[in-house]
This record gives structure tokens, C-alpha cells and sequence, in this order.
């Protein structure tokens, strides 16, 4: 059974850190694309960044650049999104996905991923 949990949301104060971790289990990660996506509120959900754990290529949506940071621990099945300098604006519900090489994955087209996990709340206030 393939299983995604995210976990390390939370609550922090504009400007502060929190590192989400994406634990898979199930399947091995290294052959996929693992994305983070986040659903703020009152809008549709939306890609945030990727990693292709093959080759470790990254991509990021502007809005994150230079604060969010993809990364992996393949021994562990875990991909991290390190988010930095955080605003009132990231607060979301942050998903992780995976999806196998396949057109539009990197650009975040939901339809292409297979699986997803739960999510976990992410909240940026004063």
C-alpha cells in the first residue's frame, strides 16, 4: 500500500522557518518526481516546487524562490521543503504528491500525479 504523511506544520511568526518533511512508504522514491503543493485559503490548490529525485533536479514556483528550499534523504524516503523568511501569504494546507516522469509534472498539473498525501497546516501570523 503506498502511503504518503507529511508533518511539520505549524504555526510561526512572519519571518520565521519550518522545515515539512514527506515520508513515503510503500514504493521507493527513487525513479519519481515529489512535489509540494499547498491549498491556500480560499483558493485552488497549487505546485510550490519539485525535485526529480533521479537526477535531483529542482524547480520552484516564483512566489517561493529564494526562501523554499526541495530536498531528499532517499535512505529515508523523505523529502524535506525547507520554507524560510515565511509570510501571512504561505499560510496553506501544504500536500505532498508523487508522479512518475510523464508530461506537466513540472508544471504542477495535478492530473499527473499518482498519489498524495494527507497534508499538514501551515500558519504564518502575528
Amino acid at each position: 500500500q503506498v502511503v504518503l504523511v507529511e508533518s511539520g506544520g505549524g504555526t510561526v511568526q512572519p519571518g520565521g522557518s519550518l522545515r515539512l518533511s514527506c515520508a513515503a512508504s510503500g514504493f521507493t522514491f527513487s525513479t519519481l518526481y515529489v512535489s509540494w503543493f499547498r491549498q491556500r485559503p480560499g483558493k485552488e490548490r497549487e505546485g510550490v516546487a519539485y525535485i526529480f529525485l533521479r537526477d535531483g533536479r529542482t524547480g520552484y514556483v516564483d512566489a517561493v524562490k529564494g526562501r523554499f528550499t526541495i530536498s531528499s534523504d532517499e535512505p529515508k524516503d523523505t523529502v524535506y521543503l525547507q520554507m524560510n523568511a515565511l509570510k501571512p501569504d504561505d499560510t496553506a494546507m501544504y500536500f505532498c504528491a508523487v508522479a512518475w516522469p510523464r508530461d506537466g509534472v513540472t508544471d504542477f498539473v495535478q492530473q499527473q500525479y499518482d498519489y498524495w498525501g494527507q497534508g499538514t497546516q501551515v500558519t504564518v501570523s502575528s
